[in-house]
């Protein structure tokens, strides 16, 4: 790729950025660090980074889990025959992100959109199920150290279902 063609796209992928009115940091040419905001999982982390024949798309989307390791890679593994232009990976550490490729040729803005779109529904829409099967002990604890200390629920109420035990008996 020459010089003239990184700018090109390094200002294609900045216009779109800035017409969804994402935030993101322009870390080096063809490098940005862009903040997807969300609603389950409040924002997504994600790399735009221009390589010599694609645009590497990297999202962080939860740490390794604690539990049901089996159960959690079965769902990312189903899920990702549903996902567009990205797919579920694991880190060396087993931490989950969604990683994806576009090639340079095909890079504009409608796809970027596109992509940067299926990142934040499948981050955003998957981020309750992944805790819920991953971290169910660790929820059920703090909700538990919260409710001794009469500290707030707020952010765990998604989560009610895992705690709530029915009538004592």
């Amino acid at each position: 790729m020459t010089h003239t063609q990184l700018e090109a796209l390094d200002q294609l992928i900045a216009n779109t950025l800035d017409e969804r009115e994402l935030r993101y940091e322009r870390r080096a040419p063809g490098r940005f660090f862009v903040t997807l905001p969300g609603i389950k999982k409040l924002q997504t982390n994600c790399w735009l980074i221009v390589e010599r024949h694609a645009l590497l798309v990297e999202a962080f989307v939860c740490r390794h889990p604690d539990e049901a390791h089996e159960e959690v890679y079965r769902y990312l593994l189903r899920r990702n025959a549903r996902l567009y232009g990205v797919h579920y990976t694991v880190d060396k550490a087993g931490d989950i992100y969604l990683i994806g490729h576009i090639g340079l040729h095909a890079v504009t803005a409608e796809e970027l959109d596109r992509v940067l779109g299926q990142v934040l529904e499948a981050a955003d829409g998957d981020f309750n199920t992944l805790l819920e099967l991953g971290f169910a002990t660790a929820i059920k604890r703090e909700w538990d150290w919260r409710v001794s200390r009469g500290e707030s629920l707020a952010n765990l109420r998604a989560f009610q279902h895992l705690v709530d035990r029915g009538p004592e008996p």
